[in-house]
């Protein structure tokens, strides 16, 4: 185990329909790829909810969750400095994702975590 703090930064997002290809072939091949080039930035996954039914109480339970967006990509990164950067910065305004994919995604979200 890693003895420097580490950070987990989220991005969620939803995108409309018709936007939806377009914004995953981005992301996937574009921003991610732009974003770990970034010294600190350790990993990137992304993510799509799915239906959650679990055992909770001893009960079999379908939890719903509204208003939480589609897709989170996850950022591990070595220090929360990484956000700040220049390199930071320019990454996450380069490429196809600031013109074609950004202006059309709504109910955004922005977390970062610490790890314990």
């Amino acid at each position: 185990m890693s003895s420097k703090p580490g950070y987990l930064f989220t991005a969620s997002m939803d995108i409309g329909a018709d936007k939806e290809a377009l914004f995953n072939e981005v992301y996937d091949n574009d921003h991610v790829p732009l974003l770990l080039e970034v010294p600190g930035v350790l990993s990137v996954a992304r993510f799509k909810t799915a239906e959650l039914t679990m055992i909770l109480g001893g009960e079999r339970r379908t939890i719903e969750v509204e208003g939480q967006p589609r897709y989170t990509a996850q950022y591990e990164l070595e220090s929360a400095d990484v956000l700040l950067s220049d390199d930071w910065a320019e990454a996450v305004d380069a490429g196809r994702w600031t013109d074609e994919v950004r202006p059309f995604t709504t109910n955004r979200r922005h977390v970062l975590y610490e790890r314990l």
